[in-house]
């Protein structure tokens, strides 16, 4: 079964500029690893109606979707309620996420030398952290204990890589594994001197109708350090179809006399 994989980044830091985004190639490391590629992503302001757009999206997709950031207890969190809206289910205290968010504000008040009270006003706050719209489960969190969660096929994690990374790692190899493909993902190109795309475009469209299931890529640059004006014009897809159709792609590109570079394999 063919799934697609996307991922939501959530935060106003991300789009003032005041924070760089290290989720999006975090994602791609990791489900390359698994064989596995990213889809789409989408950034989102700490704006209720846009998240809850957003995660609407989402939800209707089909899609396996993470979702990073805005999970927290502060007034700027709002991805919990806005996950809520977005299926119209109501919000409520997680049993699960309580004990886990409970066991760590014991652990907070052990370290720092001082008896553990529930009923101080920051605790009873804190619980909000494990406040989930109705229907989720629990995603654990190695780092401090206090959880993200699991909607169908959508998941959320805090913002912190620290803690997102190793989250969606488990996510993946809990409930995904059946659609890792480690080793049979192939692409192979060739850099392409003095060519233009349009004159290219036949050849591409060519490969992608008589090679079911390979994509043609086309990645122009005009001022690479090493190659200068070229393009790198290649093809991806499983192992076992890769060879044909890049074998296709060369012999159209000597028919156009093209002048070919370096030839890389990932």
């Amino acid at each position: 079964m063919s799934r697609s994989f996307g991922l939501i980044i959530v935060g106003d830091e991300i789009l003032s500029g005041k924070r760089l985004d290290k989720h999006m190639p975090k994602v791609i490391e990791l489900l390359a690893a698994r064989g596995l590629q990213l889809a789409w992503a989408e950034y989102v302001g700490d704006v209720p109606a846009r998240i809850t757009a957003a995660l609407a999206r989402a939800f209707a997709s089909g899609d396996v979707v993470f979702s990073t950031g805005g999970i927290g207890a502060t007034p700027d969190d709002h991805t919990r309620q806005c996950a809520a809206a977005a299926l119209g289910v109501p919000l409520g205290l997680h049993p699960e996420a309580e004990v886990l968010i409970r066991e760590r504000m014991q652990d907070t008040a052990r370290e720092q030398g001082v008896p553990y009270e529930p009923d101080r006003p920051d605790n009873v706050h804190r619980l909000n952290m494990g406040v989930f719209p109705l229907g989720a489960k629990i995603i654990r969190n190695p780092y401090n204990k206090i959880p993200g969660f699991s909607l169908g096929d959508v998941h959320f994690v805090p913002g912190f890589p620290v803690m997102a990374w190793p989250m969606i790692e488990s996510v993946l190899d809990e409930r995904y594994a059946d659609l890792f493909a480690r080793g049979r993902a192939v692409e192979k190109s060739v850099i392409v001197f003095g060519s233009m795309e349009a004159t290219l475009t036949p050849l591409m469209e060519t490969i992608e109708r008589e090679h079911p299931g390979i994509k043609v890529f086309s990645l122009p640059s005009v001022d690479h350090a090493e190659h200068g004006r070229h393009i790198e014009l290649g093809v991806k897809g499983d192992s076992d179809k890769v060879d044909a159709a890049y074998a296709h792609l060369l012999q159209g590109l000597h028919s156009f006399d093209a002048r070919l570079g370096p030839e890389l394999v990932r």
